[in-house]
């Protein structure tokens, strides 16, 4: 596949990133630095920022699917940058986008109203990840596109298992931690599979 990708820098992205490499994908990867990036035959990178439309449109050009691994970082590129990429797939008629969220935007088991982060699942005080990754939902959801958002909780470095559980729109029971390359493993299958459209996918152990 030719795939655009965005967060291509990041914990889960960089993996996500040689992953699909690895698949044999043709990846066109937006990063403001470079320079982070690896040297690949099937992979052309794009100098810019996430937060400006032609950036995104540019890398989006000629792409047959979407994946953002953009994390918050306290900023508010992703929910900037989540209506962009949006407005570019549809430009040029492209379905398919993976994102990768948080289990804070999954439904809480305290009150299944509401999301996990504004029931305080979590216990986290700060929640403008959250809100962040939320916000990113909000466009996804009222799209025609077939989104998946790859939600997982505590998230240290780690290795693939491929060994973990999955709960559409809810995270697992007594679901702690997920590993970044587990993460990364489950969203470059989900990416082609396509088993979990229109819902948010809870991963953990």
């Amino acid at each position: 596949m030719r795939i655009a990708l965005f967060g291509g820098t990041g914990r889960v992205g960089t993996l996500l990133l040689h992953r699909l490499l690895d698949g044999g994908h043709h990846v066109t990867a937006l990063a403001r630095n470079p320079e982070k990036l690896p040297v690949h035959p099937n992979l052309t990178v794009i100098q810019g920022d996430a937060k400006e439309q032609p950036a995104i449109a540019t890398t989006i050009l000629g792409s047959e699917a979407v994946v953002s691994a953009l994390g918050t970082d306290k900023t508010t590129t992703l929910s900037e940058a989540t209506p962009h990429m949006i407005e570019a797939m549809r430009n040029e008629q492209i379905k398919r986008i993976l994102t990768i969220g948080t289990a804070g935007i999954l439904q809480s088991r305290i009150d299944p109203e509401r999301l996990r982060y504004e029931a305080g699942d979590s216990n986290r005080k700060l929640t403008t990840a959250a809100e962040e990754h939320h916000a990113a939902y909000r466009a996804l959801s009222v799209s025609d596109l077939h989104w998946t958002i790859v939600c997982p909780t505590y998230l240290p470095d780690g290795e693939i298992t491929g060994t973990y559980r999955t709960l559409d729109n809810w995270l697992p029971v007594d679901g702690k931690q997920i590993s970044t390359g587990d993460t990364a493993h489950f969203a470059e299958n989900e990416l082609v599979a396509c088993n979990h459209l229109r819902v948010r996918v809870g991963i953990a152990y």
